[in-house]
């Protein structure tokens, strides 16, 4: 994947480094037989306990050479795994937040935090065992193989058949392996997906006494993980035996042909040990590398579902940003004959030839059927998506000119879903400005109604609230929500069905006081509640994805048969 290269110019020196020790480590464990064995044949046979102390030094002196390398390794090793994890943890989060909203809805939430957590880990760990294992393993298999036949060329035609048995063994392996862990990561996907999906609706699932068809759902899909992740596993279970088998067939050959050599004087003792000793580090290293390569297939697969991020093209255009430009925007925003679909989901238009205007002073209320595109209108002054045609402007500039992140900060929207963090009441309401006092901060939860609530807490606005601001009501974390925005001071204030969980005294309240703050702000109402956008400046009624009526409320009375029909709908369930 290209998107390694990277990592690779990065962490290749001390990538390097850790190779320089670990060979060191690897050398070290392959001369220690054949000094065995001299000490044994020279030694040991001619009772020469001055030469085996001799050799017993040097063996000691390169044991002790081996352990510094392999402590060393291991130190480098660890450092550079921990930092590239860390680094392409944060890039690949960090692309994310780039992407479009379009990019990022091709992906399934769940699936995206698998590969930030468990697919990212999965290549780290790879990256981990390459400076501790899988080189060391190559070395001590080759430099074995070299040692094995410079003390018996005979023997090591034992050898000669073991090996590449085992290697088409590690070959079929990867083989039959890596489409089985690639199912792995998607199961793990689809068990996260029910998780999140069921603690975050745990709520809906308690009032509906769903608790046990969400279990159901839950251990169908962990037992689809289980169930591909032990299949995969057999594979380990089948070949990792087959290699053992192999390689203690070798041995017992070496035993059976030393031993014959042995007593026919062709072959010393001492050799025979180090011959069985170099092939133990063999076999080692060949069960290493099985392992490794299984970890490849593995981290393959990952590599391949964090290179489908990276690889994702934003195609939302950003400017380059001048702050010439963004600094005397006054918040009027036009629509010229725009229409929008969300892409890869219906060809039909879910906007069609919008013409529209709002003027900086203005409060605008749209107002329409649910599907009758309203959120999508607001979500093109943001650029959260881009038009398919037509033009949508803020101040005579067209949005798909101006870079996203300076626009955005002309404008506060409260969304449709109240979304709150985990932190304190506080701390969520200075997200929409980081450096506010605490007596703006007042403020603004003045106009929002909840500063009376806030007061009323033990810890006040230090209150903690959990994820999702779980420990508030809906209409309490509306206005937290309202009071984030308003903090803000934008130009353009977009409030997306943002007082559906108030009572209309409390609504009522919040309207009146913005009809101070927002004066000079562009305020735009998105409503099902035909009562809160009454008193707007300009009406916009929407069905279908059309506008089909612009004006006041006494016009709309008058002209519009929608407008009418809702007004008279709703005024009449509330005088009932």
């Amino acid at each position: 994947m290209e998107y390694m290269n990277k990592y690779i110019k990065r962490y290749w020196k001390p990538f390097i480094t850790a190779i320089f020790f670990l060979t060191i480590e690897a050398v070290s464990d392959l001369l220690q037989p054949t000094i065995m064995a001299k000490i044994v044949d020279v030694g040991v046979v001619n009772r020469d306990m001055e030469y085996v102390l001799h050799m017993g030094m040097i063996m000691l002196l390169v044991t002790a050479f081996g352990a510094v390398g392999a402590i060393t390794r291991n130190i480098v090793s660890s450092n550079v795994s921990q930092k590239f994890g860390s680094e392409l943890r944060s890039d690949l989060f960090r692309k994310i937040q780039t992407l479009s909203l379009d990019k990022i809805n091709q992906f399934e939430t769940a699936s995206l935090i698998t590969r930030l957590t468990n697919d990212v880990t999965q290549v780290q760990n790879f990256a981990h065992r390459m400076m501790r294992i899988f080189v060391k393993a190559p070395i001590l298999c080759v430099g074995g193989l070299i040692m094995a036949t410079i003390l018996s060329p005979k023997m090591a035609i034992v050898l000669a058949i073991v090996v590449p048995i085992v290697a088409l063994l590690i070959a079929l392996n990867m083989k039959v392996g890596y489409p089985y862990y690639k199912k792995v990561q998607k199961s793990l996907d689809k068990v996260n997906g029910v998780l999140r999906e069921y603690l975050e609706g745990i709520r809906v699932v308690k009032a509906f006494n769903r608790f046990f068809f969400e279990t159901n759902r839950f251990e169908n899909a962990n037992q689809d993980y289980t169930d591909i992740s032990m299949k995969a596993l057999r594979l380990t279970a089948i070949f990792s035996p087959a290699i053992t088998f192999v390689v203690n067939l070798g041995i017992i050959a070496v035993l059976w042909f030393g031993g014959i050599s042995v007593d026919n004087g062709n072959l010393e003792v001492g050799k025979i040990i180090a011959f069985i000793n170099y092939m133990t580090q063999i076999l080692f290293s060949l069960m290493m590398i099985s392992m490794v390569f299984n970890m490849f297939v593995r981290a393959r697969a990952s590599v391949e579902r964090i290179g489908e991020v990276f690889k994702q093209k934003n195609d939302m255009v950003e400017k380059e940003f001048d702050c010439n430009i963004y600094k005397d925007i006054k918040g009027q925003v036009d629509f010229e004959e725009v229409y929008f679909s969300y892409k890869g989901y219906s060809s039909e238009p879910i906007l069609k030839n919008i013409n529209l205007s709002f003027l900086p002073g203005e409060t605008i209320g749209i107002i329409g059927p649910t599907g009758s595109g309203k959120s999508s209108l607001v979500s093109l002054i943001p650029r959260f998506h881009d038009t398919s045609s037509g033009v949508v402007r803020v101040d005579d500039l067209d949005v798909k000119e101006l870079n996203p992140k300076q626009l955005r900060e002309k404008i506060a929207i409260v969304p449709q879903e109240t979304k709150l963090f985990t932190g304190t009441i506080l701390e969520n309401i200075r997200w929409g400005n980081k450096n506010a006092t605490l007596e703006e901060v007042e403020s603004v939860a003045k106009i929002a109604q909840v500063h009376d609530f806030i007061s009323s807490m033990t810890s006040g606005y230090n209150t903690v609230l959990g994820q999702g601001g779980v420990n508030l009501s809906g209409g309490q974390k509306q206005r937290v929500s309202i009071a984030r925005a308003l903090i803000k001071r934008p130009e353009i204030l977009i409030l997306d069905d943002s007082t559906s969980a108030l009572d209309i005294t409390t609504e009522t309240k919040i309207r009146n006081d913005l009809k101070e703050y927002s004066k000079n702000l562009t305020c735009i109402t998105i409503a099902q509640r035909i009562t809160s956008v009454m008193g707007c400046d300009k009406v916009v009624v929407l069905e279908d994805g059309e506008v089909v009526g612009l004006g006041t409320h006494d016009k709309l009375i008058e002209e519009c048969d929608i407008y009418k029909d809702i007004y008279h709908s709703q005024i009449g369930k509330e005088a009932m």
